[in-house]
């Protein structure tokens, strides 16, 4: 059984390495929207078309569980095509995303608790929450929205960062890349009053690759939460919870693009951390 993972573009092997790093006897086969990328700049409506193309290709290529790796694409259709198009055209598959783990990890409550908002004690601490993301992804309040539902008292700010994806794919001098991230943490603290947030939500798979900058401009003590990992967990749980997704014992690994191959090849080393080839 093969195990897929989609994104549109390169962002999302920063997930796939670290779920390579964590299952290394399972099969993966990563495809790369790089043709039709960013997606930050379409409809609901293209980007929710172009999420279910990509998803029939892995489902082509044998993948029984897909992991949309891509915030834009997870935030502005995943529930809607669990709900109503998965059903349908292929009952046996399933698709997660990377937004659910997150708000797991954030509120404490599972997805299968039915929504239910955290218990919480009258002594249980104010958190606030920092979502650093795509325009997409903030306007869809997927990862507030989602929080509140849980743990109502938890206050998300939100601040959209359009330049950062452009700048970090086009492998932006990190003093350039610094200069923005500086702006947009300084415009999300203005409008919390100074106050610093207890978790920096990464909303956006490209910007693992930049935390450390992040972390200049975060105090100490702010947790910064990065999908990667957390989505690593999250599967390894869900994989637990459902033995009919059986372990390989090859541990294969491909990579697949909708656009020019010795192009996704070129760049694919900085987000997966060594050369691969699409």
């Amino acid at each position: 059984m093969n195990i897929g993972v989609f994104d549109s573009g390169s962002g999302g092997l920063t997930v796939a390495r670290a779920l390579d790093d964590a299952f290394p006897a399972r099969n993966f086969i990563y495809l790369g929207d790089h043709a039709n990328a960013p997606y930050g700049d379409r409809s609901v409506d293209e980007i929710y078309r172009l999420t279910i193309f990509g998803l029939e290709r892995l489902f082509q290529e044998n993948c029984s569980l897909v992991v949309v790796a891509c915030n834009t694409a997870a935030a502005r259709g995943l529930r809607r095509l669990q709900r109503e198009w998965l059903p349908v055209a292929h009952p046996t598959r399933r698709v997660l995303g990377v937004i659910v783990p997150v708000v797991e990890e954030v509120t404490g409550v599972p997805w299968t608790a039915d929504q239910k908002p955290l218990p919480r004690s009258v002594e249980a601490p104010n958190t606030t929450v920092a979502v650093f993301a795509t325009k997409h992804t903030v306007e869809s309040r997927a990862f507030a929205g989602e929080i509140y539902k849980r743990a109502p008292h938890i206050e998300v700010w939100q601040e959209a960062c359009p330049r950062l994806v452009p700048l970090i794919e086009s492998d932006a001098p990190d003093n350039v890349i610094e200069s923005a991230v500086g702006r947009y943490v300084i415009s999300l603290k203005d409008r919390m009053s100074g106050r610093s947030p207890d978790v920096c939500i990464l909303g956006c798979t490209h910007y693992p690759l930049i935390e450390p900058i992040f972390r200049k401009f975060l105090p100490f003590k702010t947790r910064i939460l990065s999908q990667p990992s957390v989505t690593a967990r999250s599967l390894a749980d869900y994989l637990k919870r459902h033995p009919e997704f059986p372990v390989s014992t090859i541990g294969t690994r491909r990579f697949l693009t909708t656009g020019k191959p010795e192009l996704a090849s070129r760049i694919a080393s900085r987000f997966y951390g060594r050369a691969i080839t699409f």
